[in-house]
């Protein structure tokens, strides 16, 4: 039986309906599961009981900005992917959001719809990525603590293996130096005492 494809979760916080709503329409025949918060305390709320992969806040909300709200989901998920969204081209507040909420997008209203789906893609495969990278790191770290713990209950099977690999690398370090002898005499058949020769 096939491992299904996990489906990504996409999180939408504006306290405008309307902006809600048409982000979701945007969204609406991509492959993701699309959530919906009125205020960054209801997210914060959603976000304690769900796995999300991305955030798009808006910046103008009352009570948690965007940048407080993104600053809260950075200390609590830091794997979430964030952006923000606002209409006012300021750049203190591109620099509030990088510097306290780590963005990775600064969206500005209204969106371009095929650029907006373009940049959520991104950032799920971007995410994507480092999850995978961080589950290699992990099972390099389980290989390294399996070879730990034989080298320390079994001492002579690892010097085993690496007199076998000194061995090895010796012999083909032995079979490049008869080459090299062979490649400098030429006629290397005149000289049957060579290892590796066939006496005929």
């Amino acid at each position: 039986m096939e491992e299904k494809t996990k489906q990504h979760v996409i999180l939408l916080v504006d306290d405008e309906p309307n902006v809600l709503a048409a982000l979701q329409r945007v969204l609406h025949k991509e492959p993701y599961e699309v959530l919906t918060a009125n205020s960054g305390t209801e997210a914060l709320i959603l976000l304690a009981g769900r796995e999300v992969d991305l955030v798009v806040a808006d910046q103008d909300m009352p009570i948690l900005t965007g940048t407080m709200f993104l600053a809260e989901v950075r200390r609590k998920y830091p794997e979430t992917v964030r952006y923000i969204l606002t209409g006012k081209a300021s750049l203190e507040v591109a620099v509030d959001a990088i510097n306290a909420g780590e963005v990775a997008r600064f969206l500005m209203k209204p969106i371009d719809e095929t650029e907006f789906r373009l940049v959520i893609r991104e950032g799920l495969r971007q995410k994507d990525l480092m999850a995978e990278v961080r589950r290699l790191l992990q099972v390099t770290r389980m290989q390294s603590a399996v070879l730990d713990q034989l080298e320390s209950e079994h001492p002579e099977i690892i010097g085993l293996v690496r007199e076998l690999s000194e061995e090895q690398q010796l012999g083909h370090d032995v079979d490049k130096l008869i080459k090299a002898i062979q490649d400098e005499l030429g006629h290397a058949d005149h000289y049957p005492w060579l290892p590796g020769r066939r006496l005929r």
